[in-house]
């Protein structure tokens, strides 16, 4: 199957490690002109390195998605560095975990303009570019769209938010030959699943490995995923392998959701 990516521009959001990095660098193995960001320069650099010590050329530019002047520079950045935008992935890192009585506006409004305020800037800033020749925006959400994790709020409020903005605009962008899709990981092996394994750990008073073991038998494969395997997917739906397909939420979870 040509997937048809050599020569396209992708920029890659939260690509500095866990599920960005490895979609990036399957786009960037694919033949597309990639850019990659974060708010760690020091990692980009690092990224930038490890991807070119293995044979894959990505660009980077720092830049905090929390704040709508960087995400201007970004996106400016990005289309004058690669000549365009035709793949847009969005990505931001999960919010802490707590209750409803733990969390505080503050942290209700910290986690508004990383997991959703930040898309739709993103989104109304490349629109430009992706308009020019048609295009692809991949939202990256969490399985949470199909069923909330418990200790989860915030990811589970404004993780939705993703899917009704993603289902309202595949028909408004359609007429421009975009398409926009949500894919939702599971349990896969990057630092914020470490992260989630380690929180639970501490409020049941058990070990991590215990955690992660119990997690693995409620899921049909018996395995975390990898970033690989999510990065596939993400591939595919930015490719014209996926030309119609548009406004879908896609879960990558291994089985793990019971919902329909």
């Amino acid at each position: 199957m040509d997937l048809n990516l050599k020569n396209k521009n992708a920029l890659v959001i939260a690509s500095s490690q866990g599920l960005g990095k490895a979609v990036a660098a399957q786009l960037a193995k694919e033949g597309a002109r990639v850019m990659i960001t974060s708010r760690d320069e020091g990692k980009l650099k690092s990224v930038q390195t490890e991807f070119r010590e293995n044979g894959i050329e990505v660009e980077y530019f720092r830049a905090d998605i929390t704040n709508p002047e960087d995400i201007k520079q970004l996106i400016k950045h990005t289309s004058e560095t690669l000549g365009g935008i035709d793949i847009l992935v969005n990505n931001a890192g999960g919010p802490p975990g707590g209750t409803f009585e733990t969390f505080t506006d503050e942290d209700w409004e910290k986690a508004f303009q990383l997991n959703l305020l930040s898309y739709v800037r993103l989104i109304r800033a490349a629109l430009p570019d992706l308009k020019k020749n048609g295009g692809r925006i991949i939202n990256i959400a969490s399985s949470s769209i199909k069923q909330p994790i418990p200790g989860l709020l915030l990811s589970n409020t404004f993780r939705l938010g993703i899917v009704g903005m993603t289902k309202t605009l595949s028909e408004e962008l359609a007429p421009y030959h975009i398409l926009i899709n949500t894919v939702a990981p599971g349990r896969i092996a990057t630092d914020r699943v470490d992260y989630l394994d380690q929180h639970n750990a501490d409020k049941q008073n058990v070990s991590k490995e215990e955690i992660a073991e119990r997690a693995k038998s409620m899921i049909p494969l018996r395995r975390y995923g990898t970033p690989e395997e999510f990065a596939n997917v993400v591939t595919f739906l930015a490719s014209d392998a996926s030309s119609y397909v548009t406004g879908s939420s896609i879960l990558v979870d291994g089985g793990m959701v019971k919902a329909l």
